[in-house]
Formats: C-alpha cells, sequence, structure tokens
C-alpha cells in the first residue's frame, strides 16, 4: 500500500495498485502551482486512490475541465483531475512512501523554466550545507 500527506498532515491518502511512469512536467501552469522548476506526477487509476483524510482538500480549476487538488491548510498539491479520465494525476511531492516507478519523460519542455537547466551536471549533496 502506498501512502501520502500534506505539509500540515490534514489530508491523507493511500494507493492500492499500480503507479504510472514518472513524468516531470514543465509546463507555465504547473510550475506556478508547485512554484517549482517542474512537476513530478503519476497516473493512479481512480479505482486505486482512497482519500483517507480530506477536510481541507479543495480544488482550483486551472484550465476548463482540470481541477487542482491541494490542501487548503498547507497549501500542498495533492493530485490533478481532468474530466472524463479514468485517472488522477498524483503530484509525488507528498508521498510518504517509496514507490517501484522509473522516470519516463519530461514533458512541455519547450515551456521550460529559462532558468532551468534541464541538463546540468551540478553536484549532489545529501543534506544541506
Amino acid at each position: 500500500m502506498i501512502q501520502g500527506s500534506c505539509l500540515c498532515g490534514s489530508i491523507k491518502y493511500e494507493i492500492s495498485g499500480e503507479v504510472g511512469g514518472i513524468v516531470h512536467c514543465h509546463c507555465p501552469t504547473c510550475r506556478k502551482a508547485h512554484a517549482s522548476a517542474f512537476s513530478s506526477v503519476v497516473a493512479v487509476q481512480d479505482e486505486d486512490f482512497t482519500l483517507l483524510d480530506g477536510d481541507t482538500l479543495k480544488f482550483y480549476e486551472s484550465s476548463p475541465g482540470k481541477q487542482r487538488f491541494f490542501c487548503s491548510n498547507c497549501g500542498s498539491q495533492i493530485y490533478a483531475k481532468r474530466e472524463g479520465t479514468p485517472h488522477i494525476v498524483l503530484r509525488l511531492g507528498c508521498l510518504d512512501s517509496d514507490i517501484n516507478a522509473q522516470e519516463k519523460e519530461h514533458i512541455w519542455v519547450s515551456q521550460k523554466a529559462s532558468w532551468y537547466d534541464i541538463d546540468s551536471d551540478l553536484p549532489k549533496r545529501n543534506e544541506f550545507s
């Protein structure tokens, strides 16, 4: 069972099935919603996603037919849902469990942040120093 929660712990969920490949979205809407260079997501079938605690869950319709769900207390982005689809788009930053998924692709690279170098070979550190 895969589990996740928002930053303040008001929203909790679990996933009972498999998740899709990891996609990194660089579109301006994802960048703004996450205040980041990109959003890392996976597809989860609707029937495999269970909201355990969601009193603070709210949504914003960012484009016609697409709702972005987030915690109204701490602001954590949880998932998105497009009308007529059999899955949600889960935001990976709120996972509490490890998942068995591989990176699949970067999308909307043509719209990526100018300050982000997708091919960077920056040093990688285990902790902030």
